[in-house]
């Protein structure tokens, strides 16, 4: 009789909660059987070990297999157990010491031939594991992934037979090396890794960031932009069709400073969990922040996540990025509704039977829309014929409760003709200065707050943005005269921090506080 224990690593959003796999082996009519509430994809996996340890060079116990996912309570599904079930094969009948395994955790698939597999959700586990003070073995085709961890618990291994002989001998490549020297022998990868690198991978906009210059006129709104890119706001663009609002709200992440270290682990983290991008996302030295632009078509599951085992959403790949919503009002009511708890909590909440996950959902919302559903309501033509009541009814499809999240509410006014041949104020010298100015006013509210304006709660909004008798007066007016509530009086003050800092003032002013007053726009709705 023989029993031998591998550790692993579920799969629960980015909880990756710790799975124990058991074998024993007993005399008997030769079967294996696997317990531990595992799903139809695990139970399959008899059949490609079987293969697996056939074609490595090891032979298949003749005797009763029986094989336990622990704890028995938490569903398992996918191909990550692969590898672990055939290293509990192996420790049973000998081929490995059982105590070598009991500091080690596997993940991966096995293919027929004895080769290991990527997987998806390998960078939580990795977490979990140094947490657990567990050394990771992996596929050698995630190590792009995990190496920006750098940590030498974390190895790699690209098929069976070699795994065997390097865990008795205890040489196991760790992760980042093996991309070091792997790059060194052949160079950049150039395959299908290098589609899924930073700067494909976490914006849906040209590699070279568009500049706010190219935009004719539109001065007010601009700074808005800026604004918003500064304390991370919410804004929403108000204008006719051709203004300009898609050009400007496109150029707001060229305005952002790159991801921070922490940052894109966490980001890394979330796409390592889907199907589409398991591979490298460390082929920028300064990977851009994500900007996601789903069509107005998108379902409730494809924007906050969902499925029968939860996947991230675009909010949660928008995470530490933008989410940009083009023509708001043609969204689904029940869609937008659902960005009200993320918005304001910074993650999102996914209940399914099986399963309840969080993901974290940290983005900053930028919208558009028309004035009416025509789109000319408002212009100095016309052109506009629609009906007060169809207005009504187009605007009433974004809710008040929705709006009061968003920090800035612009208005875009049509192109005048004097500005569209209009050059000087549009160089690149102002684009330079602008980003300077932002960074440098992004990074003193980090340093100081240690989060971009728009994230601080209503007692830290107290602390920081400090008023004066006559400047409460003067919001406490705006408060009764345009029924702003308390989020949006809260959300006035932060924005007027925000403008403080980009201007490099010491203390919020007058000026500054009614400048974030004239973004809540409450009279365009």
């Amino acid at each position: 009789m023989s029993l031998s224990r591998v550790y692993s690593r579920g799969e629960a959003g980015l909880a990756s909660p710790q799975v124990t796999i058991e074998v024993h082996l007993t005399n008997g009519l030769p079967r294996t059987q696997m317990v531990g509430l595992a799903e139809t994809a695990v139970k399959e996996s008899k059949e490609r070990i079987r293969s697996a340890l056939l074609n490595a060079g090891f032979e298949y116990p003749r005797k009763v297999v029986t094989i336990n996912l622990g704890p028995a309570d938490l569903p398992k599904h996918g191909n990550r157990y692969d590898l672990p079930i055939a290293m509990g094969i192996l420790a049973a009948m000998g081929h490995i010491e059982t105590g070598r395994l009991e500091a080690y955790e596997f993940m991966g698939e096995l293919a027929l031939n004895g080769d290991v597999k990527s997987i998806t959700g390998i960078l939580p586990a990795a977490w979990q594991t140094l947490k657990a003070g567990r050394q990771l073995v992996i596929p050698a085709a995630c190590a792009r992934e995990v190496a920006l961890l750098k940590s030498r618990a974390i190895r790699v291994v690209s098929d069976l037979q070699n795994l065997v002989r390097d865990i008795n001998q205890d040489e196991l490549t760790p992760a980042h090396v093996y991309v070091e020297s792997h790059e060194a022998k052949y160079g950049a990868p150039q395959d299908a890794i290098q589609t899924l690198s930073a700067a494909a991978q976490f914006q849906a906009l040209p590699e070279k960031p568009l500049k706010l210059s190219d935009i004719k006129g539109q001065q007010a709104a601009k700074r808005a932009v800026a604004i918003a890119a500064t304390g991370a706001h919410n804004l929403l663009l108000m204008g006719l069709p051709g203004a300009g609002k898609s050009m400007l709200a496109a150029r707001l992440p060229g305005l952002l400073p790159a991801l921070e270290e922490m940052e894109l682990l966490e980001l890394t983290a979330i796409r390592s969990i889907t199907r589409s991008s398991q591979q490298d996302t460390t082929g920028s030295s300064h990977p851009s922040r994500p900007f996601r632009a789903p069509h107005h078509s998108i379902s409730y599951a494809a924007l906050c996540g969902g499925g029968m085992w939860p996947k991230p959403g675009e909010i949660s790949l928008a995470h530490h990025g933008v989410l940009f919503l083009d023509e708001i009002p043609e969204f689904s009511r029940n869609v937008l509704e659902s960005l009200r708890e993320p918005l304001e909590t910074g993650q999102i909440s996914i209940s399914r039977s099986r399963q309840q996950v969080v993901y974290p959902a940290r983005f900053q919302l930028v919208a558009t829309m028309n004035p009416c559903p025509c789109g000319y309501a408002g212009g100095d033509s016309d052109r506009c014929h629609c009906r007060p009541e169809a207005i009504n009814r187009y605007r009433n499809r974004v809710s008040g409760p929705l709006l009061d999240r968003i920090d800035l509410q612009v208005d875009v006014p049509p192109l005048q003709a004097g500005d569209f041949f209009a050059s000087g104020d549009n160089s690149d010298l102002d684009e330079t200065v602008l980003k300077r100015n932002i960074w440098r006013a992004r990074q003193f509210a980090i340093e100081q707050r240690a989060k971009p304006n728009a994230w601080l709660d209503s007692q830290e909004t107290q602390h920081y943005c400090r008023l004066d008798r006559e400047k409460e007066q003067l919001l406490e007016q705006a408060i009764d005269r345009l029924g702003i509530s308390a989020r949006g009086a809260y959300k006035i003050m932060r924005v007027a921090l925000t403008i403080s800092e980009l201007d490099g003032s010491p203390a919020i002013s007058k000026e500054h506080l009614l400048e974030a007053m004239s973004y809540r726009l409450p009279d365009q709705f």
